[in-house]
């Protein structure tokens, strides 16, 4: 069998009496969009934490491309390849769009650079920006100020940064979240045709979303993981059924 590109082995983490993550072991294929999902609580957001090095659990290992990654700093893990989108924006609202897809850029170099006005100017990191936005077709957008971006297209540059990475495996966290049923449909589907760049581990309550897209599915519902299987095995999982699905099934 092909080995994960991303994979994590008995992580745990607890905040006094609440266990968040209970032994999660999930993993991420070549080629694979892999969802987590769950109701609200279930630890989701402790998981990609953890996953994406923001927070140390208290037991268990996280792997890219198998290497032990458990106790590397994010910045390193972003090197590395490991790219990220967030729930809510983290972008620079003030900078254009092609600022914030630049500093993306600095941070998939190896270069030191004191300051970041001169880095800007660089061509490489210029052109890998571009690059990026020309992938999620924002460039005729590259000198506006961020701040008017309409909210989907935000999305879109919150990707256009974990593309300047050049990833190994990408971790979306709720990439739907805000967007209209028009949006939805567009980013659903730029992302089904991503995953030839690089696998996706996919946090969404969107489920249309998540049944069109996902190869597999993992289940998480009080900090572990009560199943995973594809789209057809989930939707046919009574324990899921009860537990999250409901009518959605």
């Amino acid at each position: 069998m092909t080995e994960p590109v991303l994979q994590t082995k008995g992580l745990c983490k607890a905040f006094g009496a609440l266990r968040a993550t209970d032994n999660v072991s999930i993993d991420l294929r070549p080629g694979e969009i892999h969802a987590i999902i769950g109701p609200n609580g279930a630890g989701k957001t402790t998981l990609i934490a953890q996953i994406t090095g923001m927070l140390a659990p208290d037991s268990g290992q996280v792997f890219l491309d198998g290497e032990d990654v458990t106790r590397t700093p994010p910045p390193t893990r972003a090197r590395m390849g490991l790219g990220r989108t967030f729930q809510i924006s983290q972008l620079a609202m003030g900078d254009t769009v092609l600022q914030n897809a630049c500093l993306g850029a600095i941070g998939a170099t190896q270069r030191q650079w004191r300051l970041v006005r001169p880095a800007l100017r660089d061509p490489e990191l210029r052109d890998r920006a571009m690059a990026a936005l020309e992938r999620v077709g924002l460039s005729d957008q590259a000198r506006s100020v961020t701040a008017e971006l309409s909210h989907g297209q935000r999305r879109q540059l919150e990707v256009a940064v974990a593309l300047t990475l050049a990833p190994r495996a990408f971790v979306m966290d709720e990439p739907m979240a805000g967007l209209g049923t028009e949006g939805s449909a567009r980013l659903t589907a730029f992302l089904d045709g991503l995953r030839r760049e690089a696998p996706i581990l996919l946090v969404e309550h969107d489920m249309d979303a998540v049944f069109a897209l996902a190869d597999r599915i993992s289940v998480l519902v009080y900090g572990q993981v009560i199943a995973t299987g594809t789209v057809a095995e989930i939707r046919a999982d009574d324990m899921v059924r009860e537990a999250y699905l409901g009518e959605e099934a």
